[in-house]
């Protein structure tokens, strides 16, 4: 049975992607930064935990021993979200990660899938294809495309397989409570009468986190397809339309305001992920 090291094990994605590896009968080993928080995840019995701060990686260790060598690594792990405009992405992130994952294809790992980011295209508009280039605008995405233009660099000297999933917008329960939805599922909560939001016609790719993980899964443990690959809906939906359609999955009545907050200024009005390198994973072609 192959063993998977899921890192970011108690993060958004990190507990969906957890559960769909035990679904299909996979050894996980999980790994996050925070003990207290894995102990009351459902999965916490069912996988082999190990605790690991990525701001306290020691140079002489072995980290590919350490967590039992893996046959599948799925580095999910980032802090700082959602603030995407600090510069902490690239001044500490970016180089704790690459140091780690480095670390882990040194002493012997050969199989890694690592999820990006739809910001690292910057603001392009329409269809965005993996052939096109990387011209993130922010300093998330700055970091991620980095990281994955470093880790191509360093297969030169240690081979070993790389899938990137760019991962476009999801939603589901335990996201951020800044979200969009975690913030209107509270105001609905609360009974609140009016909900604040932008004018809602900004184009997305949106898709639910429990498909976004399923597709993570799917491709890491498939060796056809390496590189990037857009991990999205592939339909362009506004956001209005989607505030629209979850209120009346709730049957909840609540005044959209809209307009009161403004357009984000690091990401571009209409965008959405071109799945035909996912479909074709996806059906095994």
């Amino acid at each position: 049975m192959k063993n998977v090291l899921v890192t970011g094990a108690t993060g958004f994605i990190g507990g969906y992607v957890v559960n769909e590896l035990l679904n299909k009968g996979i050894s996980v080993t999980a790994t996050s930064s925070n003990l207290a928080k894995a102990a009351n995840k459902d999965w916490f019995s069912k996988v082999t935990y190990l605790l690991l701060d990525l701001k306290l990686l020691d140079a002489d260790a072995n980290y590919f021993e350490f967590f039992n060598s893996p046959d599948i690594i799925i580095h999910l792990a980032w802090e700082g979200l959602p603030n995407y405009k600090s510069l902490f992405h690239f001044e500490e992130n970016l180089p704790r990660h690459y140091r780690f994952l480095k670390n882990l294809v040194v002493n012997g790992a050969k199989d890694i899938t690592v999820v990006g980011t739809c910001f690292e295209y910057g603001m392009q508009e329409g269809e965005l294809l993996e052939t096109m280039p990387a011209l993130p605008d922010n300093p998330y995405g700055l970091a991620k495309d980095t990281l994955r233009k470093q880790l191509e660099e360093l297969k030169k000297f240690y081979p070993f397989s790389l899938k990137w999933p760019r991962l476009f917008y999801m939603y589901g329960v335990g996201q951020n409570p800044k979200s969009l939805f975690s913030q209107l599922e509270a105001a609905i909560e609360r009974g609140d009468t009016v909900f604040n939001m932008s004018g809602g016609e900004q184009v997305r790719d949106f898709l639910p986190v429990e498909e976004i993980a399923a597709n993570i899964v799917t491709i890491a443990l498939q060796n056809k397809t390496e590189g990037v690959i857009n991990c999205g809906s592939g339909i362009p939906k506004t956001v209005k339309a989607l505030v629209e359609e979850f209120l009346e999955k709730q049957k909840a009545t609540i005044q959209l305001n809209l307009g009161f907050y403004p357009y984000p200024d690091y990401e571009p009005m209409r965008f959405w992920g071109n799945i035909e390198r996912l479909n074709k994973i996806k059906n095994n072609e």
